[in-house]
């Protein structure tokens, strides 16, 4: 899959060389192709941005040089769509990195100060998306969290084919806990369930761990997530369990 990055600072894009998509990269399963406004500045001092119409405080990012940078880019990956990154933008979710997965190339463009002229949102860009509501000093960072999680997405980018569908999110809900070695953890120790090679239990284990901590955490998913009648078996067995007689997440509350 192809990443072309309209970006000012560049430079910050050398994160995404290590770990899982670093490897993914040097393993030709995603490229990452980054194009600078400056290098398509109108005038000689390389000028990207301006004063505001009708005052007000920062400055924008002016229209010619994004343009002319997002032609580049499209002439040279015609299938790419042009994403905004920007706080007004909708919200990033999983399901939106997994269908952006399927495709086989997108343009991303990171603004900086004050955002970009509007009628460039109008002319050369397909979506706007936002990976948060919170502003951060320019849309790089927003970038990479999206190449990241989408690469993660791709077909062998993972050491396990199943880590992605595990995932939080993935299938609707937040995920289970883990543990590995040791067993005993500052007096802490791992669920018998987990220790008992039982597979049938550890899955039902898991499943209500999961739908127990988005039920404790983000209850709004729950809203949207259709329950099974063993799905919702579980997690009034897990609060009824909760409402007894409060305990640690993770130590297991399946009733047998």
């Amino acid at each position: 899959m192809r990443f072309d990055v309209i970006s000012l600072f560049p430079a910050m894009f050398t994160a995404l060389k290590h770990g899982i998509t670093g490897r993914a990269l040097t393993r030709g399963l995603a490229e990452l192709i980054l194009w600078n406004p400056r290098d398509y500045a109108v005038n000689a001092h390389g000028q990207v941005d301006d004063r505001p119409y009708g005052g007000g405080p920062g400055m924008l990012m002016r229209y010619e040089p994004l343009a002319a940078a997002i032609q580049a880019a499209r002439a040279a990956s015609p299938a790419g769509q042009v994403l905004y990154l920007s706080p007004q933008g909708q919200p990033f979710t999983q399901a939106v990195a997994q269908r952006l997965a399927q495709t086989d190339a997108l343009i991303l463009l990171a603004g900086r100060y004050e955002g970009i002229d509007e009628r460039l949102l109008n002319t050369q860009v397909d979506a706007v998306w936002s990976v948060g509501d919170y502003v951060v000093s320019g849309g790089e960072l927003p970038a990479m969290l999206m190449i990241d999680s989408i690469i993660r997405l791709l077909p062998g980018a993972l050491g396990h084919t199943e880590s992605a569908g595990q995932d939080s999110f993935s299938a609707g809900l937040l995920d289970h806990p883990h543990y590995t070695r040791p067993e005993v953890v500052a007096e802490q120790v791992v669920p018998d369930v987990l220790l008992s090679g039982d597979h049938a239990r550890i899955r039902r284990w898991r499943l209500q761990q999961a739908l127990g901590r988005t039920w404790q955490q983000r209850p709004d998913l729950l809203q949207q997530y259709p329950l099974s009648d063993e799905e919702q078996t579980l997690l009034v067995e897990y609060i009824d369990a909760i409402n007894e007689s409060p305990q640690p997440t993770g130590s297991g509350v399946i009733r047998e």
